[in-house]
């Protein structure tokens, strides 16, 4: 008499694996659909000599004409400048201010709801709101900023800061911490929050001060958040987009062109769409080389 045949069955224990593989599927398509294909579909674009995007286009020959032109544009290496003076400066005051409220607010108080709660009310505000009351209060002729920096003698005139290179990039500045300062400080807490009290008791009965309870135990309580929230504080400095258009503009004299503004104008306002892709591809490549090189940095320092 014959043996029935086994039968497959995902319910068994040596076949489970493949039941949580099957439940991951729906997600993986998902993000293969609005993350790798728009990436693909952006390189595709960039070997192309694309004008404009168009419904039923007839497709052109891959050449690195575009990335030919990229690498010898004065502009691109002005834009990746001021990127990368961008990025650095946001991640570095976001991080600090971050910390420096998380530490705060995660002491015991009266009100500290409240204090974290307006904590994190920048990042909860849309960026299009937040934008156009900062355009404001930074105007030349009615802003508020003038009007303090006059009335308290700070100033002797109003400072035209969104027509001055400089004043320009320090607001774009200002705006963009001002923003993400609320990010990285909640990932923070949180991380502060998981730390066990009774290291800094033992600490404080052992005669250590703040600043070796701060260094030897809050910090490396806090490496595997902190390189997290920097990390993702680095890739939105690096794709930030509505807050320094509606400010400038990328202007003036494209000193505050990021690439992220460049990438937009080429493709959407002078219609070079495969050249604009290939400025996004250039800053995708950058921006995964700085998280990079920010992990291993981060994993190889000892505090």
């Amino acid at each position: 008499m014959r043996a029935a045949a086994p039968t497959f069955s995902l319910w068994s224990p040596k076949n489970r694996h493949l039941f949580a593989y099957l439940l991951l599927l729906p997600a993986l398509l998902l993000t293969a659909s609005i993350i790798i294909y728009p990436i693909a579909s952006a390189i595709d674009l960039s070997f192309q000599d694309v004008k404009i995007s168009r419904v039923g286009r007839e497709r052109t020959p891959w050449t690195f004409d575009n990335y030919e032109k990229l690498f010898k544009s004065d502009d691109f290496y002005n834009s990746a400048w001021v990127t990368a003076k961008l990025v650095t400066l946001v991640t570095a005051f976001s991080f600090i201010l971050g910390l420096a409220t998380a530490l705060l607010v995660n002491q015991r108080f009266h009100g500290r709801t409240a204090a974290r709660l307006l904590v994190a009310l920048p990042w909860a505000i849309p960026s299009v709101v937040a934008t156009v009351a900062w355009w404001w209060m930074f105007d030349s002729s009615f802003g508020l900023i003038n009007w303090v920096l006059v009335r308290t003698g700070l100033s002797s005139e109003t400072i035209n800061w969104l027509s001055r290179p400089g004043a320009a990039f320090f607001v774009i500045v200002v705006v963009m911490v001002w923003k993400g300062y609320p990010f990285v400080s909640v990932m923070l807490l949180a991380g502060l929050q998981a730390i066990p009290q009774e290291l800094y008791d033992a600490a404080h009965v052992d005669g250590a001060n703040a600043w070796n309870r701060f260094r030897y135990i809050t910090m490396p309580g806090l490496r595997s958040v902190r390189g997290i929230a920097l990390i993702l504080i680095l890739l939105w400095g690096f794709r930030e987009f509505e807050i320094i258009y509606i400010l400038t503009g990328g202007g003036p004299l494209r000193s505050t062109e990021t690439l992220a503004i460049m990438t937009y104008l080429e493709a959407f306002q002078f219609f070079r769409v495969g050249y604009g892709a290939a400025i996004g591809i250039v800053t995708l490549i950058i921006a995964v080389i700085a998280s990079i090189f920010m992990i291993r940095s981060m994993s190889d320092s000892v505090y």
